[in-house]
C-alpha cells in the first residue's frame, strides 16, 4: 500500500479518525487545537477565493464539522465580517460544544434550524453540517436544508455533507460545493464517483500535522503521479522501430472498423514502434487510406491471424469486436497466445460469458456496466463502491484492472488502487475507450509493466482529453485527443 505523502495519498475515514487520535495521544495536539487549525485553514480559502465576500452564511452541524463551521465563523467576526449562522441542533457535542461558546464569546448568535427556516444570508455559504462521520443518506431537516441552497457559492468543510468519503458515492440530498477544503488528509472519495460534481475545487490542509501522526497508517490508495511521463523508457537515438514494440490490434467486425482504427491510432501516437490492425476485410482500404502507418489486414479466422500474432508483441484486444463468431474466435486466440494482453469492450463481456486463463501479463478496461458483468453484479452496485469493485475485478482476475468513470480507479491484484484526478464529462462520447486501450498497449510495448502503463495511460488519457476539451467539453470526440495525447507522452512530465 502507498506510504504517506500528503499530496497523493488518499485514506479512509476510519484511517483518518486514526490519524486524528495518533495527533492526540502520541504527538500532544489537542482536538480543540485541531478544530481551531481546521476553521484557520478553511477560513483563509474562503478569503482567497472570495475576497470581495463581506457577509458569510454557516450551516452548522452538531458534530466536530459544526464545531469548525463554528470557529470560522468566529474568525469571520473578529475580521468585521457579518455573519448569518444556523446551526442545526440547541446544543454541539464534545470539542464542538467549546467552539460554539467561543463563538458566542466573540458576539456571534445562531439561529436554530427548523423546517420553516431560510437559509443563512450570505455571499458565501460554508457547509459545516455533517463530516466524514456521516454513513447514512441525509434526512429530515438537514435535507431540507440542503435542498434549499441555490445561487449563492459554497465551500465545504472537509467533505460536502451528504458524500459518501469513502466511495465518493451520493444516496441522497448532497451538497454541491464550489470548493472543499479537506483536513489531515485527502479522502480517498473525493476523487471519484459522484465525489467530481460535489467537491468543486479540491484543498488539502495537513493542519501541520507532524509525520509521527500518520506513522503505521498506510494510505488506501494514491492519487495517479502528476510525473505522466516519468517511468517511459529513455529512447536512445540508435534504436530502429523495432525497438519500441509492436501492437496488434484486433477488432472492428462489420460496421465497427472506426473503433479499431482509433486504437490502432492512439498505439501509434503514443510511441510504439509498429501497430497492425487484424479486422474484417470490408474495413481494410478505409483504414489504409485514412492512416497508412497502421498496416491493416482482413482476418476471416483464427488460422489467418496466427501470423500476426506471431509478430506482435502486445495484443489490444476488443473495440468493435462483436460477439458473433468471428470476434469470439479472436478472442480465444488472443488470449491462447500467451502475449502481454489490452482487453476491453466486447472482449470484456466475452470474458465475462465464457471465463478463460488470462495470459501473465493483462490489463482490463471495464467501464461500471462491463465490470458489472465481469462480477455478476448490475452496474449500481459498483457505482455505490467503485473500490471494492475495482479491487474484487483485480483479484479474480489476477489483473491490472482500470475501472474507467469519473475518477477512473487502477487496480492490482496485490490490493493497491490509484485514482486518476483528471478528466472531464465530454469524455463521455463514443471512442474515448477504444483510445485508451491504444494508449496503455503502446505504453505496454514500449517496456512498461501492466501497473505502470496503466496508470500512465490513463492519466495520458484523461490530461489529453482536457487540454483537448479547453472549456468547451461539449462536442469532444475521441480523435481530438491524438495531438495533445502525443505533445503529453513526449512532455515526460505532466
Amino acid at each position: 500500500m502507498p506510504t504517506h505523502d500528503p499530496s497523493t495519498s488518499l485514506y479512509t475515514c476510519a484511517q483518518v479518525r486514526a490519524i486524528d487520535r495518533a495527533a492526540t495521544d502520541r504527538c500532544g495536539v489537542a482536538g480543540f487545537e485541531l478544530m481551531q487549525r481546521a476553521a484557520t485553514a478553511a477560513f483563509a480559502s474562503l478569503r482567497r477565493r472570495w475576497p470581495g465576500a463581506s457577509r458569510i452564511g454557516v450551516l452548522a452541524g452538531a458534530g466536530n464539522n459544526g464545531g469548525d463551521a463554528f470557529l470560522l465563523a468566529r474568525l469571520a467576526l473578529q475580521e468585521g465580517l457579518r455573519v448569518d449562522l444556523l446551526a442545526l441542533t440547541a446544543t454541539s457535542r464534545g470539542d464542538a460544544a467549546q467552539a460554539r461558546a467561543a463563538f458566542a464569546e466573540a458576539g456571534g448568535r445562531a439561529r436554530l434550524a427548523d423546517a420553516e427556516s431560510a437559509l443563512p444570508d450570505g455571499e458565501v455559504l460554508v457547509d459545516g453540517l455533517f463530516g466524514t462521520g456521516l454513513v447514512r443518506p441525509l434526512d429530515g431537516l438537514a435535507a431540507l436544508l440542503v435542498g434549499r441552497i441555490a445561487g449563492v457559492p459554497v465551500l465545504a468543510l472537509d467533505v460536502p455533507s451528504g458524500l459518501d468519503a469513502d466511495t465518493g458515492a451520493r444516496t441522497g440530498p448532497c451538497v454541491r460545493a464550489d470548493a472543499t477544503v479537506s483536513f489531515v488528509g485527502w479522502k480517498r472519495g473525493q476523487f471519484t464517483a459522484d465525489a467530481s460534481d460535489q467537491c468543486g475545487v479540491r484543498e488539502l490542509a495537513t493542519l501541520e500535522l507532524p509525520a509521527e501522526a500518520y506513522e503505521g497508517i498506510a494510505a488506501d490508495a494514491e492519487l495517479v503521479d502528476t510525473r505522466i511521463g516519468c517511468e517511459l523508457p529513455r529512447r536512445h537515438a540508435n534504436s530502429n522501430k523495432s525497438s519500441f514494440g509492436h501492437v496488434l490490434a484486433l477488432g472492428g467486425d462489420e460496421g465497427f472498423g472506426g473503433a479499431i482504427r482509433l486504437t490502432g491510432e492512439a498505439a501509434l501516437r503514443c510511441g510504439a514502434g509498429l501497430v497492425s490492425i487484424a479486422t474484417r476485410a470490408a474495413h481494410v482500404v478505409a483504414i489504409t487510406a485514412a492512416r497508412p502507418e497502421l498496416m491493416a489486414r482482413g482476418i476471416d479466422d483464427a488460422v489467418a491471424l496466427a501470423p500476426l500474432l506471431e509478430r506482435a508483441s502486445v495484443l489490444a484486444l476488443g473495440p468493435g469486436l462483436g460477439l458473433r463468431d468471428w470476434g469470439r474466435a479472436l478472442f480465444e486466440a488472443a488470449l491462447a497466445s500467451g502475449k502481454r494482453l489490452v482487453v476491453d469492450a466486447d472482449a470484456l463481456n466475452l470474458l465475462a460469458e465464457m471465463p478463460r486463463p488470462l495470459p501473465p501479463v493483462v490489463v482490463l478496461t471495464p467501464h461500471p456496466g462491463e465490470a458489472a458483468r465481469l462480477l455478476g453484479c448490475d452496474a449500481a452496485a459498483v457505482q455505490r463502491d467503485r473500490f471494492a469493485a475495482a479491487r474484487e475485478l483485480a483479484r479474480k482476475y489476477a489483473a491490472v484492472v482500470v475501472l474507467k468513470g469519473a475518477g477512473s480507479l487502477v487496480a492490482s491484484p496485490d490490493g493497491r488502487i490509484a485514482v486518476c484526478p483528471w478528466g472531464n464529462p465530454g469524455m463521455a462520447s463514443a471512442g474515448m475507450g477504444d483510445v485508451l486501450t491504444g494508449v496503455v498497449a503502446a505504453l505496454l510495448a514500449q517496456g512498461c509493466d501492466a501497473w505502470a502503463a496503466a496508470r500512465l495511460g490513463v492519466a495520458l488519457h484523461a490530461r489529453a482529453g482536457d487540454v483537448a476539451a479547453d472549456a468547451a467539453p461539449r462536442g469532444l470526440v475521441a480523435s481530438d485527443l491524438f495531438p495533445p495525447l502525443r505533445r503529453l507522452v513526449n512532455a515526460g512530465a505532466a
